[in-house]
């Protein structure tokens, strides 16, 4: 019975020095700087057929 309650009192004394961990939120906002360029191109190939066309008729466009 003694050694009982002397693994249940180890057990209860191990218990309380477990760490603690605590997280807590900022007081200042978080600022993120995005320095982000974008380049993009569009080909458009075209046929034989629409290249002479914008060629000889160029009013079109």
């Amino acid at each position: 019975m003694i050694k009982l309650f002397a693994a249940f009192l180890a057990t209860a004394l191990l218990a309380g020095c477990t760490p603690r961990i605590e997280i807590a939120a900022s007081k200042e906002p978080i600022t993120i700087n995005m320095n982000v360029k974008i380049e993009h191109e569009i080909h458009i190939k075209l046929d034989k057929d629409v290249e002479n066309l914008l060629r000889s008729r160029s009013d079109l466009f």
